[in-house]
């Protein structure tokens, strides 16, 4: 297997890695004399230095990428296009950077001793990126030993400049995490600062849970992204691997907890761009991707952008275009355009699948009975949804209450006629 300082210098190559200053605080410089580091050397050829306050430790790593470097399919200066994109959109999105600039952005990931979110799980790494004009800074802050908690927040929240966290699953993990530390600590910290939140996993779900198992990041990285991770330590071995340094105090192992951190920070930014170029319709995409969303910026309000995404869509006979326009016949009846959302309805009805063909009968039925105002075609289009949703539907509690409400629409329509007949 690969040694860890061959696998680091390899990756040297491709970046450029300024060395950081060590950041200390100057009232505990007195400690650097007298304290000794263990593994400290090591430490430091890997770009990490001890930051002291109060009664403790903790240790900061910096590392800067070129702001061409390119991470999968991506180079970190397109993060700069994007965020002038939203500024320069009319769109309203939970993920838009409108109103902001680039360097707002800091994409934050952490690693800890569990997967719960009680005071029994500790954090003991904090990452993020942040983009510069000319590089990307990238930070790492590691909880080296219990008693430098304290100093291994304080240095995170001394030294973070942001408006808006980016996270995967960082509103319901990451940040619940710092919270509760924080609030255990509170009385020895910063405040912490309020902030916007861009989390990209709701984002994957939408956009590619149709095309995957599961869409964790790597999953993610390698379908979608073009990004191939060599030699990566599994995410879930890091609480065991961190419990055997708080043993030996030998960093070894935690490098290269360290540096699966990295990868996902960095795929962060690349996953951002990626995404932001979906939602802003300058990004080749799938039919099934497109009509995603689409149905995001309907449920957000935006029709006329979700109009145009499902007419791109049902142009094309291909995957999604059925349901693209049965989207945009339901367009039409919400706009009362009664003629446009009849003529949909019936082509659909004509050759889609079963199921499109059951809700076009049905809206068809709904219709004629209350906007065009011929019950006789209601009822006939009550009935051929009736019969076609006969033909697929099991027996279960559900069916027999869509039952009912079948056999109430068509039994309503039948006395309706019966009565104008009289």
């Amino acid at each position: 297997m690969m040694s860890l300082k061959n696998k680091l210098n390899r990756m040297k190559k491709h970046i450029n890695v300024d060395e950081a200053k060590a950041p200390i605080n100057e009232e505990k410089a007195e400690h650097l004399q007298s304290k000794e580091i263990p593994f400290e050397q090591q430490w430091r050829d890997n770009d990490a230095y001890p930051y002291f306050f109060q009664d403790g430790y903790c240790v900061i790593r910096e590392v800067r990428y070129p702001i061409d470097y390119k991470h999968g399919h991506y180079m970190f200066q397109q993060l700069k296009e994007v965020v002038t994109a939203w500024n320069e959109s009319s769109l309203n999105h939970p993920l838009s950077a409108k109103n902001h600039t680039y360097t707002d952005l800091f994409f934050f990931d952490t690693e800890t001793t569990g997967l719960s979110t009680g005071t029994g799980t500790t954090i003991f790494l904090l990452g993020y990126a942040q983009i510069l004009e000319n590089c990307v800074v990238f930070r790492q802050h590691v909880l080296v030993e219990p008693s430098g908690e304290v100093a291994f927040y304080e240095s995170f929240l001394k030294s973070v400049d942001y408006t808006t966290l980016v996270t995967y699953n960082g509103k319901s993990f990451d940040w619940p995490h710092v919270k509760t530390r924080h609030t255990l600590l509170r009385d020895h910290l910063p405040r912490l600062p309020k902030f916007g939140h861009f989390d990209l996993l709701h984002a994957s779900r939408r956009l590619w849970k149709h095309k995957m198992e599961s869409v964790k990041l790597t999953n993610v990285e390698k379908e979608i992204l073009g990004v191939e991770r060599e030699d990566d330590i599994p995410g879930f071995l890091a609480p065991m691997i961190y419990f055997d340094f708080l043993e030996t105090k030998n960093p070894q192992g935690l490098f290269e907890i360290m540096k699966h951190n990295e990868h996902d920070i960095l795929s962060l930014i690349t996953l951002y761009i990626h995404v932001s170029h979906q939602l802003l319709s300058s990004h080749s995409s799938t039919m099934k991707e497109k009509f995603e969303v689409a149905r995001w910026y309907e449920q957000l309000g935006e029709k006329d952008e979700a109009l145009t995404l499902y007419q791109d869509v049902a142009e094309k006979e291909e995957e999604e275009y059925e349901r693209a326009n049965l989207a945009i016949a339901f367009q039409y009846k919400r706009q009362k355009q009664w003629v446009q959302a009849e003529a949909l309805f019936l082509k659909l009805l004509e050759n889609s699948q079963q199921n499109i063909q059951i809700e076009a009968s049905i809206e068809l039925a709904k219709l004629y009975e209350h906007r065009i105002k011929e019950v006789e075609k209601a009822l006939v289009y009550a009935e051929k949804a009736y019969v076609l949703w006969n033909e697929r539907e099991s027996i279960s509690y559900q069916h027999h209450q869509q039952k009912m409400e079948f056999e109430k629409r068509i039994n309503r329509l039948k006395h309706k006629i019966a009565k104008n007949t009289i």
